[in-house]
């Protein structure tokens, strides 16, 4: 079973993949083909169940025109998320 931490980590990166698609109009089978990736693993990482190596990661940054580090840039939005659902929750 993945560390806590780890799973969070994951899921956060598969939010931000999704949030990226889905900001460009694109279906999974679309960035797909865009990758080279199979639809299966990007619906995987879109859920938080891949863990993926840096070299993929390298391949979704390329494939949205951002660095790697602009691609991994989640923590605000998640920040933001997490405040909002704790609001919600009081």
């Amino acid at each position: 079973m993945p560390h806590p931490v780890n799973k969070k980590l994951l899921k956060q990166f598969g939010d931000r993949i999704r949030s990226l698609r889905t900001a460009r109009g694109l279906t999974q089978e679309q960035l797909a083909e865009l990758t080279g990736f199979h639809r299966t693993y990007i619906g995987m990482i879109e859920r938080g169940e891949r863990n993926i190596s840096l070299a993929n990661i390298g391949v979704f940054a390329t494939t949205f025109e951002l660095s790697v580090s602009e691609l991994l840039n989640f923590d605000e939005e998640f920040q933001f998320q997490e405040r909002s659902d704790s609001k919600k929750a009081t």
